[in-house]
């Protein structure tokens, strides 16, 4: 392999380049999950398409074996292989009989379509059975439109039953033999991908300590994204470390390691902000899309000195993140390591201003970071060329381990809704009018094609729980249809009637498909409409009056959905978001409460689980705002509350992971000790949650959200005569104060009374809190 030089000669591609390329593209897709979902459902089809060619099985019969064989391997979601073949055995059943149901009722209109709304019914309530049960479900629902797509009949039934067998053996074969993943593997991928954007991460906070007046907000941008990005490879981590480690010890010891190396990036980010501006940067800088950067200050400049030696050291920072392991080897790796963590130590910071220390400081503190996630994925590593400050690291470490083996574990919390309350079985009462209404206004425009309205109708329901959300699902989908309609048109009169290159064309598509799906919902569409285009060649049923038909199809579809989730049962997105709102809040709570009773002398917790549970609540959060912030909507100043609703809890879950961390510390460290104190700083953070929950839950509740003095100063850390190890670190408090100021934030826009509230711990003169957060 080669590549161009600047000169315009050729030179080879080092392995240093296929790494760092390799990097950039396991970054992008985490575990590799995405490849793999489109390696595995191309390589099913193909094997499908191979026997069925060598059975010299018509052109019909391919379709549907290819169809089936997609259905087949991605509606199986368990991770492990055992649960997967049990899921992929009972499948083929349910396959021959929604097959058989079908052809049987090709014939009877009534019946056919009572009976598959009650199997689009039965498919929907099927998801409150987990993984196994949403996959029976979406086969079921899936080869019965196999079915009528093929139009199958009762004298085809035995061959297309063949072809069924045909497509799950395959299926097997290729997700067990040909396509294999474990959930070692999956997690050791995911462990990489993390590397690589933490990589990625440290890369962007350089350009942000050197960019220019005119480029600082591009910076800061980028260091948002990769900030994102690595906090959502990490909860890619959290959700398979059960299945990918050999024990629960273990599991518990990566997911420390991989919290801490976040946690100190982040922070990074935040330190690096504040040094090249005039005031303290706001952690909420880091989370709210398009907020100005901070006003710039005089602390650095680019040709300084301290500049030139921060940009050093963060370099060496990314080339320790970014070399595996096994390549650590030699003085020079060691001697970067150990300069790095030596800036944990006061006595080896330059002489500069404080703000551009505390970067020092953060610098050694992610080199910490590091090293630990190095030791829980890697194993022991040479200590031969350790330093006191090193070796004092991993003291540190060593002893966090055996904190970490006597922390109790959390139950989780079971769902105790029933029936109509339960979203499962909302969920398919919507879906079930939905399709109803979807048959009957489909069969006004197609007696053939309805069926694509009902497709529509429910897919724009899978992973959705709102009407606005269904909402913004159906217009994408419609977008996405339009789209590959007309790539369809034209593929369709470039292949003809050249069976196999249309084949190859759906596979292309097939895996772009899946490549794409979680991207972009509406390029996914497109990709499935192109193939499908290409399909229609196949069967000798194409033409631009099908393909305009499938558009037409889509939005009755989509209206449907709609219709039926405003009108039936509704859940609308205000109710839906208030709903997720107090979840995060009381999950806040949850932890904020038991990171701070820990660090009073409480009990150890499973906090970083509490965390994790906080941060999926989040993301749910996220993932229901979209309604209210996507592009297209007309309410502005709704869009920009919400945003910086979401960025606020954002900011207050990252300092609640940063108090779990820390807490999680005791009793074993030496530089953070129980503090019996702290209690009273907590009750003002867990007062406000309180009242912030309650108005969520009742817009008549009349609490107010207390304000005050620093909640610093009621810790009098500048006591004489007190031991600084008998006092938690200055950066607890400075989580507790960012956190308590970001539930202040919180209350203006629910419509929250904010009143200062006397302190009696002001009037004894607290102290200062130094330090940054």
């Amino acid at each position: 392999m080669v590549a161009s030089g600047e000169s315009g000669r050729v030179r080879p591609v080092t392995r240093a380049s296929r790494t760092r390329i390799w990097d950039r593209f396991s970054a992008s897709d985490p575990g590799l999950l995405r490849l793999m979902a489109g390696l595995r459902t191309v390589g099913a089809i193909a094997l499908t398409l191979a026997v069925l060619a060598s059975l010299k099985a018509d052109v019909s019969h391919m379709v549907a074996g290819a169809i089936s064989a997609m259905v087949a391997t991605f509606a199986i979601k368990e991770k492990q292989r055992r649960e997967q073949a049990i899921t992929l055995a009972l499948g083929l059943p349910v396959a021959l009989v929604a097959m058989s149901l079908g052809a049987l009722l090709s014939t009877q209109v009534v019946a056919g379509d009572l009976v598959f709304l009650a199997l689009i019914f039965a498919a929907v309530y099927s998801r409150r059975f987990g993984d196994r049960g949403t996959a029976l479900g979406l086969i079921g629902f899936q080869i019965y439109f196999v079915s009528l797509f093929v139009r199958a009949a009762v004298s085809a039934l035995p061959g297309l039953c063949g072809t069924l067998v045909v497509a799950f053996v395959c299926s097997a074969v290729v997700r067990f033999g040909l396509v294999v993943e474990t959930p070692e593997r999956i997690l050791l991928r995911l462990r990489e991908a993390f590397r690589a954007r933490l990589a990625q991460l440290v890369s962007a906070q350089i350009e942000l300590l050197v960019a220019g007046a005119d480029h600082v907000e591009k910076a800061l941008e980028d260091v948002r994204r990769h900030t994102a990005r690595l906090h959502q490879s990490a909860m890619m981590i959290q959700g398979r470390l059960e299945e990918g480690t050999s024990d629960s010890a273990t599991a518990l010891l990566v997911q420390r390691r991989v919290a801490d190396a976040e946690i100190a990036a982040e922070r990074l980010g935040v330190l690096i902000l504040t040094a090249r501006s005039s005031e303290r940067a706001d952690t909420l800088t880091l989370h709210l899309p398009h907020a100005p950067a901070p006003a710039p200050g005089n602390r650095l400049r680019t040709q300084d000195d301290i500049t030139v030696t921060l940009r050093r050291d963060l370099n060496a920072l990314r080339l320790l993140v970014a070399r595996p392991a096994s390549n650590n080897r030699g003085a020079a790796v060691a001697h970067l390591r150990n300069r790095l963590l030596g800036y944990r130590d006061g006595e080896n910071l330059p002489r500069t201003s404080a703000p551009v220390q505390d970067v020092f400081r953060g610098i050694g503190e992610a080199a910490r970071g590091v090293m630990g996630l190095r030791l829980a994925l890697d194993g022991p590593q040479d200590e031969s060329d350790d330093t006191p400050a090193t070796t004092r690291s991993r003291e540190e470490l060593d002893a966090e381990d055996v904190a970490m083996a006597q922390v109790e574990e959390t139950e989780p919390v079971e769902d105790v809704r029933k029936g109509l309350e339960r979203p499962t079985t909302r969920a398919a009462v919507q879906v079930s009018v939905g399709s109803a209404l979807a048959i009957v206004g489909g069969e006004f425009l197609s007696s053939q094609r309805w069926y694509w309205a009902v497709l529509t109708c429910w897919v724009v329901f899978l992973n959705t729980a709102s009407t606005g959300e269904i909402l913004v699902k159906g217009y994408r989908r419609l977008l996405g249809t339009v789209l590959g309609v007309v790539a369809g048109a034209g593929l369709a009169g470039l292949v003809g009637h050249h069976t196999w290159t249309a084949f190859a064309l759906v596979l292309v598509f097939v895996f772009a498909m899946f490549f794409t799906a979680p991207l972009s919902y509406a390029l996914m569409s497109f990709f499935v409409t192109a193939a499908l285009g290409l399909l229609y060649t196949l069967l000798n049923t194409y033409s631009s009056a099908v393909l305009v038909l499938r558009i037409e199809e889509t939005a009755l579809g989509a209206a449907c959905g709609v219709i039926a989730a405003a009108v039936i049962l509704p859940v609308h997105t205000d109710r839906r978001t208030d709903e997720l709102l107090g979840t995060v809040l009381t999950r806040l709570g949850v932890v904020t409460d038991a990171a701070v009773e820990q660090l009073s002398g409480g009990p150890a917790r499973d906090l970083l689980d509490m965390a994790r549970e906080l941060d999926t609540a989040l993301e749910d959060l996220r993932s229901s705002t979209q309604p209210l912030t996507h592009p297209i909507t007309p309410l502005r100043t709704r869009r920009q509350t919400a945003r910086y609703v979401v960025a606020l809890l954002e900011t207050c879950a990252y300092h609640a992971r940063s108090l779990a961390a820390t807490a999680e510390l005791l009793p074993n460290s030496k530089s953070v000790a129980a503090d019996p104190l702290l209690k009273g700083a907590g009750r003002r953070i867990a007062h406000n949650i309180d009242v912030l929950v309650a108005r969520v839950e009742d817009d008549d509740s009349d609490g107010v959200v207390e304000t005050g003095a620093s909640l610093a100063s009621m810790l009098e850390t500048d006591t004489p005569g007190t031991p600084r190890h008998d006092r938690v670190t200055d950066r607890v408090l400075r989580h507790l104060q960012r956190l308590d100021e970001g539930l202040i934030g919180l209350a203006r826009p629910l419509g929250v009374v904010s009143v200062a509230t006397p302190d009696r711990a002001s009037s004894r003169g607290g102290g200062r809190v130094a330090g940054a957060g």
